[in-house]
């Protein structure tokens, strides 16, 4: 009977998900929209411009957030009246882009402008669907199905965009690509491949059609990731994670505000840029206050550039945020497998192209990571006459969201430290793109391939991905200056001493933009946001210091198009004075967009940044050279990086943590 109760409660501890502490409390002005709120812009916005006159869609409806001084004096007396509530629509109507402002308590369209400019707005889930499912009925498509020998109902198309390669004028179109099941759900790595497809989607019709040849088709074995397709030999059966005892989780969650340990921070959610951390501030005892760290944070851009230049490919250079949305492609997430026993699971909307609210169920989780690593220990090996030993184990919370964009899902990490890190983290997995080529051994390939055979007829081709974090910091306050601390070596001229170097720092605050622009990697250097009006007692500025990844610059020439379009990524480090319309690192319209509308763009202003509200603009990349055991699932490849508290406490925020009381569990004890 006693083994018997353990395994129920094992049980049920592993699959019983805590509540959160849940308090309802007023509005606060950095919300997300909520479903009552996208249903009544879809209202506002309907009456405004009739279906039976106009032809209407909803490309992006966001929070247009009060300005900052707002925000801020109204968090110095949260118990009166928010600032009112107001939405950015972006709407295509009768073939023009229109920007909408819409007052949610006026209940009315306060600013419309039709945009005239380059590029167009996010595309929606819906058009693209239409766009594939078009392609599907396609006559002349039909007949090149045929001709391979292929089962139509086995092939699933999906729309490409197009980029901008120096044309005067542009449509918008997008190019669709097919793939071929028969045998696996791994869609991706059967292309159907030399077929060149461009549908209108004004017209929503094909407008281009190019059958160029056939080429081998991939085979289905092998390619199925799904366990029920897999066959002996098997690999080892893994270990889950121990249970997360029963009780009450360890973070309140106040509204949309979290707090949890020495951290608060506010959490939203946007069909454009996926999870927004806001407010981040973090407790001191000393001070017995909470201490501003970070005012709104999240993935501005995210631009993936293949490297195959050959007419069917070479347009494949793809900007995640800005064309698809991070928000709209997130998927929801698994217990255990993508977030651990304990986890708290949140659900994000965004608007659909008939401006009527969509739910993602989970999208967002939260729970206390337990690595099992060190927080902070040490031992006085040298007092033989005692024995003084301390450790504290490392736990942190952590906010997580995934979005599949095609072939490949992002994993995304904000993670709260106690000692006052921040850290971003991202796993990249999924499938690859491949290309079908009639290769089954390197010895037979002659020319350039643009990639690595992984398997036969199959060539995962070499890519990019660059990720852009807007970072608005404001370190103990809004006024900030960023300060290179460059690391250099020094001779030494004493004779008397036997060494001949050291190296020592020195410290360069930055005046204007340009002086803030960094690649990274080419020197050691340290890199910090400080506030220059508060100092500790010793006299140090306080701040937090970026502890990059590893450094990934772009090889695209500057003249090409794609990295014109993305110069945001021409460095790894940029800021930028504050402003509330540069949020969007690629632009504002990043589809089929030219380059006018950038972080590059901004910064060329240069502007001055010193002692003034800042923000700080991380790039960090991937070059992607595909391998064998890329195939036929990618197993996770990380990066990150972390803010780190400089001279921002008086002391190791970490110091005085209480030893967590540890349960009695078997099998973990000291001889």
């Amino acid at each position: 009977m006693a083994s018997t109760l353990k395994l129920a409660f094992l049980l049920f501890s592993i699959f019983f998900f805590l509540s959160p502490t849940f308090i309802t409390s007023k509005p606060h002005p950095l919300d997300s929209l909520t479903p009552s709120e996208f249903t009544l812009i879809q209202s506002i916005v309907s009456q405004a411009y009739p279906s039976s006159k106009y032809k209407l869609t909803f490309q992006y409806v966001g929070l247009d957030e009060p300005e900052k001084p707002v925000v801020k004096s109204w968090l110095s007396k949260p118990t009166t009246k928010p600032p009112p509530r107001q939405a950015l629509v972006m709407l295509r109507l009768n073939q023009q882009s229109h920007e909408l402002i819409v007052d949610l308590s006026k209940r009315s369209i306060i600013s419309d402008k039709i945009y005239d400019g380059y590029g167009y707005p996010l595309l929606t889930a819906e058009e693209q669907e239409d766009a594939a499912d078009l392609a599907l009925k396609h006559r002349p498509f039909l007949a090149s199905i045929k001709k391979r020998g292929l089962n139509i109902s086995e092939v699933v198309c999906s729309p490409l965009t197009i980029g901008w390669y120096g044309e005067e004028k542009s449509k918008r179109e997008l190019k669709v690509s097919c793939y071929y099941l028969d045998g696996t759900a791994n869609m991706y790595l059967r292309p159907i491949e030399e077929i060149i497809m461009t549908v209108d989607l004004e017209k929503m019709k094909v407008t281009e059609y190019n059958d160029k040849s056939v080429s081998p088709m991939p085979k289905a074995e092998g390619t199925d990731y799904r366990p029920s397709k897999q066959t002996p030999p098997f690999g080892p059966r893994l270990n889950a994670a121990p249970p997360t005892p029963t009780g009450q989780t360890p973070f309140k969650i106040d509204g949309n505000v979290v707090s949890w340990a020495n951290w608060k921070f506010h959490l939203g959610f946007d069909a454009r840029v996926g999870p927004v951390i806001s407010l981040a501030s973090i407790y001191d005892p000393d001070k017995a206050k909470y201490r501003q760290v970070v005012y709104r944070s999240f993935i501005s851009e995210l631009f993936v550039p293949y490297q195959d230049p050959t007419e069917a490919w070479y347009h494949r250079t793809f900007f995640d945020c800005g064309e698809f949305g991070f928000g709209i492609y997130a998927v929801s997430l698994e217990p255990l497998n993508d977030c651990p026993s304990g986890a708290v699971f949140i659900d994000g909307y965004y608007a659909g192209q008939d401006g009527k609210p969509v739910k993602i169920p989970d999208v967002m989780c939260i729970f206390e990571r337990h690595p099992g690593d060190s927080m902070w220990r040490h031992t006085e090996a040298e007092l033989r006459d005692q024995q003084i030993r301390e450790a504290r184990p490392e736990v942190s919370l952590v906010v997580r969201m995934v979005a599949t964009v095609g072939n490949y899902d992002y994993v995304l990490d904000w993670e709260f430290k106690p000692s006052g890190s921040i850290k971003f983290g991202v796993w990249l997995t999924g499938v690859l793109e491949v290309k079908a080529e009639p290769y089954t051994h390197i010895d037979e390939i002659k020319e350039e391939v643009y990639g690595t055979l992984v398997a036969e007829n199959t060539i995962g081709i070499h890519h990019d991905h660059f990720l852009n974090y807007h970072l608005d910091l404001d370190i103990d306050g809004e006024d900030n200056s960023f300060v290179k601390t460059s690391l250099v070596t020094k001779r030494i001229t004493d004779k008397k001493i036997p060494r001949k170097s050291y190296w020592t720092v020195e410290h360069e605050t930055a005046k204007t933009e340009a002086d803030a622009r960094l690649k990274l990697g080419l020197k050691a250097e340290e890199l910090l946001v400080v506030n220059p009006n508060k100092k500790t007692k010793p006299g140090n500025k306080v701040g937090y210091r970026l502890i990059p990844g590893s450094a990934a610059g772009p090889l695209l020439a500057a003249d090409d198009y794609p990295q014109i379009r993305a110069a945001f990524t021409n460095y790894n480090v940029w800021v930028t004075p504050y402003n509330k319309s540069e949020k969007w690192a690629g632009g504002k319209y990043v589809d089929q967009s030219r380059g006018d509308d950038t972080l590059q763009v901004w910064s060329n202003r240069n502007r001055g940044i010193e002692n003034t509200d800042i923000v700080l603009w991380y790039t960090m990349g991937f070059h992607h050279v595909p391998c064998q055991e890329d195939f036929p699932m990618m197993p996770t490849l990380s990066g990150g990086f972390e803010l780190r508290p400089t001279n921002f406490f008086e002391y190791s925020a970490v110091l005085k943590t209480k030893a967590p009381m540890h349960l009695n569990w078997p099998n973990c004890t000291t001889a």
